[in-house]
């Protein structure tokens, strides 16, 4: 074998040797995750361009695309009712018009983060393509924020628009002019705007038309704004390159040095920090969302919203909606139901009285109520309801056993009373059925003092027209135990039911245990209400103010926020907006600290609500924890 042999019998051994030392391990594991998006190549016609009048665009990428989101995403302005079909085909972006363009108009179309690389989805943020079908393209721009009224939350992928028409009209009946959609901090910006005066909107539009219908949420401006641009003298500062070597890796890499801080002219167009208060009208669309019957002695009927006027109910025979049956078991049930209404009126409960009712697995009744129109009038509906109790799959005589043990069984009965009971809370006894009869001889409460008790006074008020939930009202003192007995037979509710005797141990806690929180009005307003939150932002209290200040008593020690609200109409509530009224949501302020209390602590607290923007008086921790939703 000549040497040269030798050589290469020797490398094709070294070149085995290496790949079987590869394969010891797992198969290669990929590069670093692709960031870098889709780069622009081309576009045809080019972006800019004037005298428009082509039905097609086309951008082509260096990369293979997708789209995420279309709908979403990608924004025409001004809109169109049918929107241009939108492809990813290949390396290319395909824009199709489905819509005549209007004369002497400027276009834009906001990709937002609609584009992405085909596999590791990275989109190209920002991508904003604009032509004219006129002489000129307009430039002018408007920018801004949008806010939730209520809680000052900042609304992200809101439509925010601008008319030219200023009539009140035209926010009903005529698409925007110009639209975009804020980030997800609820910033705006409205590109290409013509010279003129416009109103602001920002809208959840659901019919997806641009225009505004009731029961949309949304925000308007109460002025007119006119767009206008302004040069100014910024200090900028210019930065070079410097080769240099990493330390630690000794890789080349560039480091940024400043060279030198000059002064240029900049472009501002403006305004640019406009603010729009989002709410929700106070105006619910009525309608009947179900019934159901989980229990054979009662159902429920549920509306969307309260019911200011109880619907008008008819038992209906069976035979009055199917012409096949007989109703020779049917009974009347009407006389012999007891209603029931939620605290917000919007579900009722119908309890049955009569042994023959309960037995009646369906249950058939018209009713007539009030629904919404299209314009949130209320107007009258009648209905065929079915209330069926669907009886759980058993044999008959394990059906029997469960009949029987519920007939036997006493009534249960639950109370609030714990060892660690509040100061400020209220002893409760819960039925699970509506009470009957009490007897109030039969229900003790005792106060234990070592090995002795008490008996204390008390009264007796129930929370609900039913009697379910019972509270007694007696002179309780801090750190002393109590003793709450309900002798049997003390309660009936009215299928014949009695308590069993039962003793319930309760005792209060110390007034050392808790805080005491005084706020005071740095500018007092008579209509301001103060607003205790905790750190979900839930209000955990509410009073008026006063010029001395709104006190706090008995609070658990623990972290807490201040929200005030200037209460204008005086109902005691937040009010939100009302478009027709052309009236704002009462303003909202917010401390901007948290407030850690300590035990056995009186706090005072100056609330300056002008002491700071409105817009940035919210904590940022209140912020990041609260779900912003339309």
């Amino acid at each position: 074998m000549s040497i040269r042999h030798y050589t290469i019998y020797f490398v094709l051994v070294a070149l085995l040797a290496c790949t079987a030392c590869a394969n010891r391990g797992s198969g290669p594991q990929g590069g670093p995750r692709d960031t870098i998006p889709p780069a622009l190549v081309k576009e045809t016609p080019i972006n800019g361009t004037l005298h428009f009048d082509a039905n097609r665009i086309e951008v082509q990428f260096d990369e293979y695309i997708q789209l995420a989101d279309i709908q979403k995403n990608v924004l025409i302005s001004p809109p169109q009712l049918n929107p241009p079909e939108v492809k990813a085909i290949g390396k290319t972006l395909s824009i199709v018009f489905n819509e005549d363009l209007q004369d002497s108009t400027t276009y834009t179309i906001d990709f937002g983060a609609a584009i992405c690389d085909y596999n590791e989805k990275t989109p190209l943020e920002g991508y904003v393509y604009s032509f004219s079908t006129g002489d000129f393209i307009d430039t002018l721009a408007v920018s801004g924020r949008v806010y939730n009224a209520e809680n000052l939350n900042p609304m992200p992928e809101v439509l925010v628009g601008i008319h030219s028409n200023h009539s009140d009209t035209a926010l009903n009946t005529l698409p925007f002019a110009r639209i975009t959609r804020s980030d997800t901090e609820g910033y705006f910006t409205i590109h290409n705007i013509r010279e003129g005066s416009y109103r602001l909107y920002a809208l959840n539009d659901i019919s997806r038309d641009y225009m505004y219908q009731p029961g949309e949420a949304l925000a308007f401006d109460d002025s007119i704004i006119t767009p206008y641009f302004e040069r100014r003298e910024v200090q900028d500062t210019l930065w070079r390159d410097t080769l240099g070597i990493d330390p630690v890796t000794k890789d080349t890499l560039f480091t940024e040095q400043i060279d030198t801080i000059q002064t240029v002219m900049r472009t501002f167009f403006l305004p640019d920090s406009l603010v729009l208060w989002y709410f929700e009208e106070d105006k619910q669309r009525h309608y009947f969302k179900g019934v159901y019957r989980e229990e054979q002695h009662a159902f429920t009927l549920i509306f969307s919203a309260p019911q200011d006027t109880l619907p008008a109910m008819r038992s209906l025979k069976q035979s009055e909606v199917d012409s096949m049956a007989t109703d020779s078991a049917w009974i009347d049930w009407m006389p012999y139901t007891l209603l029931q209404t939620n605290a917000t009126h919007d579900t009722i409960t119908f309890w049955l009285t009569d042994s023959l009712a309960i037995a009646q697995d369906s249950i058939y009744m018209e009713m007539t109520y009030l629904v919404s129109d299209s314009l949130y009038n209320l107007i009258t509906q009648t209905d065929t309801v079915l209330a069926v109790y669907r009886r759980p799959r058993m044999s008959e005589k394990a059906w029997e056993s469960v009949q029987r043990q519920k007939r036997e069984r006493k009534l249960e009965l639950k109370t609030n009373a714990s060892s660690q009971f509040e100061i400020y809370d209220t002893i409760r006894i819960y039925s699970p059925f509506p009470v009957d009869s009490i007897d109030i001889n039969n229900i003790h409460l005792a106060q234990q003092v070592d090995t002795t008790t008490q008996s204390l006074s008390f009264n007796i008020v129930a929370r609900d027209s039913l009697q379910q939930t019972l509270m007694l009202i007696a002179q309780l003192e801090p750190e002393q135990s109590y003793l709450l007995t309900i002798d049997s037979a003390a309660i009936y509710d009215i299928y014949g039911k009695c308590n069993d005797s039962t003793d319930y141990k309760l005792k209060l806690k110390s007034l050392d245990a808790y805080s005491t929180l005084l706020v005071k009005m740095a500018h007092f307003d008579a209509r301001a209400r103060i607003q205790l939150l905790n750190d979900k932002d839930e209000v955990v209290r509410e009073l008026s103010a006063t010029k001395e200040g709104a006190t706090f008593k008995n609070l658990t020690p623990t972290t807490y926020y201040l929200r005030m609200y200037i209460d204008y109409n005086g109902d005691g509530k937040w009010t939100t907006g009302d478009w027709l009224k052309k009236r704002q949501p009462e303003p909202v302020y917010y401390f901007p600290s948290k407030l850690k209390l300590r035990a056995n602590w009186d706090f005072e607290e100056n609330f300056d609500h002008l002491a700071v923007p409105q817009t940035s008086s919210k904590p940022r921790a209140l912020i990041s924890k609260k779900t912003n939703k339309q």
